[in-house]
């Protein structure tokens, strides 16, 4: 017996080809906004505040981003410290000024010292005796220079060479950090110069898979890894298993940065530190706020600024 009202046959295939379009929109819809929940409660877990430990101001970043500008940029995004460093090191002083001058308005600033008067040091600055000078120079300044980089080397050679070993021997003595953007060579070779050394590694090595780094953290006590542009991390969104394993195993390990090495940088920022908030609410919650926030204040415990 047909039920009343329920048109038969042809005429239900009929109804079900013109409703078709409207019932898939309205599945897109459905699922649009869930994806938009999920998302929303995935950020409401993200760490509430973030410390950029990889960050340049540099000279032409301070033409184009006066501070005001750039404190604001801070604290629309929940960054509340920062490690500072410039080419040449004028923009750092410049952060450390502004927060010391008005701190609620500001971060924490970190001061690290830069071996870069120009982009030509990048490639020389390890061969070259005048950068320990320039070094020095900025350690008399009294500001609380916590670090020396970032600056890059690669190769086992350029590495080791006697001037990088002054480097080396004076972060150590001084109890500073080396910001070290370089390859394995490099990095065993910095701590070939001294196994007590610290060093924290831009980009964790860039492309080092997440197995071999979990090696170079059980082999150096003070290795530390930066993660900016490791987008390997995720994919479709989701952490990776390999990375998921490596912040259970190292969650002490690991800290977050911007590497605003270009004005396009700056721009993006929003976007960069958004895709931070997207992956670590999806760790345990104490592991997130590690890598987001306290594992880098505890490396800089006891630096001046708040």
């Amino acid at each position: 017996m047909p039920i009343r009202g329920c048109p038969k046959g042809g005429a239900v295939r009929n109804l079900a080809v013109r409703q078709a379009p409207v019932m898939l929109q309205s599945l897109r819809v459905f699922l649009a906004a869930l994806a938009l929940a999920n998302g929303l409660a995935s950020l409401a877990q993200a760490p509430p505040e973030l410390f950029d430990v990889h960050l340049h101001y540099n000279d032409e970043a301070t033409r184009a981003f006066p501070v005001a500008d750039v404190l604001r940029i801070f604290r629309a995004n929940g960054v509340t410290a920062i490690v500072a460093t410039s080419r040449p090191n004028d923009g750092t002083r410049m952060l450390v000024a502004a927060a010391r001058e008005n701190p609620a308005a500001a971060p924490r600033v970190v001061p690290f010292i830069r071996p870069y008067r120009t982009h030509a040091d990048r490639q020389t600055w390890f061969s070259d005796a005048e950068i320990y000078t320039l070094i020095e120079t900025e350690l008399a300044r009294g500001i609380g220079y916590r670090g020396i980089g970032e600056f890059h080397v690669f190769g086992a050679a350029d590495a080791g060479t006697a001037e990088v070993g002054k480097i080396v021997a004076l972060a150590v003595a001084r109890d500073l950090w080396l910001h070290a953007h370089c390859d394995e060579a490099a990095l065993e070779a910095l701590y070939a110069h001294n196994p007590n050394v610290k060093v924290i590694w831009a980009h964790s090595g860039f492309t080092t898979r997440p197995e071999a780094l979990a090696g170079y953290f059980a082999r150096h006590p003070t290795l530390i890894g930066e993660l900016s542009y490791r987008y390997d991390v995720t994919q479709d969104g989701q952490l990776t298993p390999a990375w998921r394993t490596l912040f259970a195993a190292f969650p002490e390990r690991f800290v977050i940065g911007s590497d605003t090495w270009v004005n396009a940088r700056w721009e993006q920022y929003g976007e960069i530190m958004a895709w931070y908030r997207g992956w670590l609410a999806q760790l345990p919650a104490d592991t997130a706020r590690r890598i987001a926030f306290t594992n880098a204040a505890g490396l800089f415990a006891g630096a001046p600024g708040r």
